[in-house]
């Protein structure tokens, strides 16, 4: 599958990570990020340039082994769609994070990701998600894989712009491109 789109409604953290774990897990991607409202990516190219430019010039972000980050700019999800969908057509891997999931409507299957809480606080979900294990003790609420918690360290050097792609955490998000999303 060349493109999932990631989204996570509760957790800020979660939305900022997710779509490079998963980026992570293949040999070559690309971070497309579609959600003006989440963190933000840091990055000289933006989404919103691209969309300045037009869709043409969408195959001027260059194709590299390991991941690279598209960061937003400002642009929401309407606008962007005819780069975003250039995009997806030439790299082998692309990971659209999404704040809104009807925003990747025809683009890419969705891939929800959820914090894995105890209790009530972890609603029962209808389709398949992926499941980040928190400091809680909890089985999922649903289908879908549960990923370790990651170690502080990493969490930081992800943040900071390092991937460690041999990290255990990133090898729990390989799976997720083989399964079916809908």
């Amino acid at each position: 599958m060349p493109a999932l789109a990631v989204w996570t409604a509760f957790d800020g953290l979660l939305s900022a990570i997710a779509p490079l774990g998963l980026a992570a897990a293949v040999e070559t991607a690309l971070v497309v990020d579609l959600d003006p409202a989440g963190p933000p990516y840091p990055g000289q190219a933006s989404l919103a340039d691209l969309v300045a430019e037009g869709p043409r010039r969408a195959d001027l972000v260059p194709v590299k082994n390991g991941v690279a980050v598209l960061r937003n700019g400002g642009v929401d999800g309407t606008e962007a769609r005819e780069v975003v969908e250039a995009l997806i057509t030439g790299w082998p891997h692309v990971v659209v994070r999404i704040g809104d999931a009807t925003i990747a409507e025809g683009l890419a299957p969705v891939v929800p990701v959820r914090p894995l809480l105890p209790g009530l606080l972890a609603p029962r979900a209808e389709t398949q998600c992926v499941y980040q294990r928190t400091g809680f003790a909890a089985n999922p609420p649903g289908p879908g894989p549960v990923l370790p918690r990651p170690r502080p360290a990493f969490l930081a050097s992800l943040l900071n712009g390092i991937i460690a792609r041999r990290s255990r955490w990133v090898a729990a998000w390989r799976p997720v491109w083989r399964l079916p999303w809908l």
